[in-house]
């Protein structure tokens, strides 16, 4: 079984319903009072086909698709029936955050909606009530099955009963790194800062905000859709940059904002909520050779202390810049060998266990540092055993009982509530 946290139909068709396609309306398929049009499993089984990798003209697959889309069906019927609500607010958060990612996908607003040949606005309307079609399925999926649990002797007996198709475990390794960025210069810092007080100045006189963007923004995601965000909730911008666009007025354009990942100027187009639509145009702090040996210099010295015995945690406490490790004294957590970033790979198999790289250059997004990796633990490549891997089987073993138990629901609203496939 699948938990879903967006709307597959919702998430299909913005992947695979390109502007000007033929539309399909034939029905393929009747759930009580709602219908399943061959357009809606067309996109489907693209959707499907692309997410797995697999030819969409595999024998079977049409029909397996179908049946998973009967079964959303069932559960949004049982859900009516059974009075779960949803408020509009739960609606408009899950609908917005589904289009952020369609966006991401395709680039930008403007392309997602020339993809759609229709506007963003029109879109959310369209789908707006799939979309409380899936959050009525979720919330009664949670009550239904979310609280399954599972006790020893179950994981044992599923052990017994699958251990021989069981799949490997791969090589894993449990990491921990200290990450430092390069300090740029004071007169890198002044450069920025007098371009972009340049271009203030080009704003107040009357120049465009998006073409200005589309000319100097060294933001490569967005400079060339004139410096468009696109509509983003509070939180998921860094700190600084928060700061400043939310104290902003639609229309007004800020001064000049200093992250960690630049200088920018941000325009605010449009404030919802607990959201913004916003411009920016940002330029990049240029980091010389200096700052890039001073970052080496203070790892190396920090390897030699850990080594001659300094505690790992406490250093990456105080020195790291990664946010997210370094309050956990730099764990990175437990990791699929093969899974890791090339650069990351190469750095991590010549490393035994209990010991600790040379400095390495580490880029992040549009950014760059460097940091010493950590490795506490190297566990081989081994057949899954109770002793060793008993999480694992608990957590393999509660999702074939979920599964176990999804079916066995599906089959009882299968003979409730009324169905039937078109020929």
């Amino acid at each position: 079984m699948n938990f879903r946290s967006t709307v597959l139909v919702l998430a299909g068709l913005l992947v695979a319903a390109p502007a000007g396609a033929q539309v399909l309306d034939r029905i393929v398929a009747v759930v009580e009072n709602d219908l399943i049009l061959e357009s809606e499993l067309n996109a489907q089984v693209q959707f499907y086909a692309y997410n797995n990798r697999v030819d969409p003209n595999t024998p079977g697959l049409r029909d397996q698709v179908l049946q998973t889309m009967i079964n959303e069906k069932l559960v949004v019927a049982k859900a009516i029936e059974d009075s779960i609500t949803v408020t509009d607010e739960e609606v408009q958060q899950q609908l917005d955050a589904v289009i952020q990612q369609r966006v991401a996908q395709a680039g930008s607003e403007a392309r997602l909606e020339e993809i759609w040949g229709m506007p963003l606005s029109r879109i959310k309307r369209e789908f707006r009530d799939e979309m409380r079609k899936s959050l009525l399925a979720q919330k009664l999926q949670q009550q239904r099955l979310g609280s399954a649990t599972i006790g020893r002797f179950e994981v044992e007996e599923f052990y017994n009963t699958y251990k021989d198709s069981l799949p490997r475990v791969p090589e894993e390794v449990e990491l921990a790194h200290i990450y430092v960025k390069p300090k740029p210069t004071e007169a890198s810092k002044v450069a920025a800062r007098k371009k972009l007080e340049e271009l203030l100045d080009s704003l107040k006189a009357g120049t465009d905000f998006a073409a200005l963007a589309r000319a100097h923004s060294q933001d490569q995601g967005t400079a060339q859709q004139g410096g468009e965000l696109g509509l983003v909730r509070r939180g998921q911008f860094v700190k600084e940059f928060e700061s400043a666009v939310f104290a902003l007025t639609p229309g007004q354009v800020s001064g000049v904002v200093e992250t960690d990942r630049g200088m920018h100027i941000i325009q605010l187009e449009e404030r919802r909520g607990d959201a913004v639509r916003a411009r920016h145009i940002m330029l990049r702090i240029e980091r010389e050779k200096a700052g890039d040996d001073a970052a080496i210099a203070l790892l190396d010295s920090l390897r030699g202390a850990i080594l001659a015995g300094a505690n790992f945690a406490e250093l990456a406490k105080k020195y790291s810049e990664d946010s997210e490790s370094k309050l956990i004294g730099g764990t990175l957590g437990t990791l699929d060998l093969e899974q890791l970033d090339k650069a990351w790979g190469a750095t991590v198999s010549s490393i035994p266990p209990g010991g600790i790289s040379k400095p390495e250059r580490l880029t992040v997004g549009n950014s760059y540092g460097y940091h010493i990796v950590w490795v506490k633990k190297r566990t081989p490549a081994h057949t899954m055993t109770l002793q060793q891997d008993y999480r694992r089987l608990e957590q393999l073993a509660l999702n074939n009982k979920r599964a176990r138990d999804y079916q066995r629901w599906m089959e009882d609203l299968r003979k409730d509530i009324y169905w039937q496939v078109r020929p």
